[in-house]
């Protein structure tokens, strides 16, 4: 699979459920990422910075995590400021 302007290695499978995998790839494609999602293969992302990386993490973490952790993570951040 090549990604167009890839000219290092910094291409990652990811490792989510097959309900979300479709989902994350279409966010990831709304914020301008290099991803790829093909009927049954896992997603693949092209990671070029740590603002793409915290993205990722992001985008992930607001599909995989239950309601509550998500709750708390506004909670901490109202908090923090």
């Amino acid at each position: 699979m090549k990604f167009p302007g890839s000219e290092t290695d910094t291409k990652h499978v990811i490792d989510i459920s097959w309900t979300d995998r479709w989902q994350v790839y279409q966010r990831l494609q709304e914020l301008g990422m290099s991803c790829a999602c093909e009927s049954n293969q896992p997603l693949i992302v092209e990671v070029n910075n740590t603002t793409e990386a915290i993205q990722i993490w992001s985008v992930i973490k607001q599909l995989t995590a239950s309601r509550q952790d998500l709750i708390r993570s506004i909670e901490n951040c109202w908090r923090i400021r």
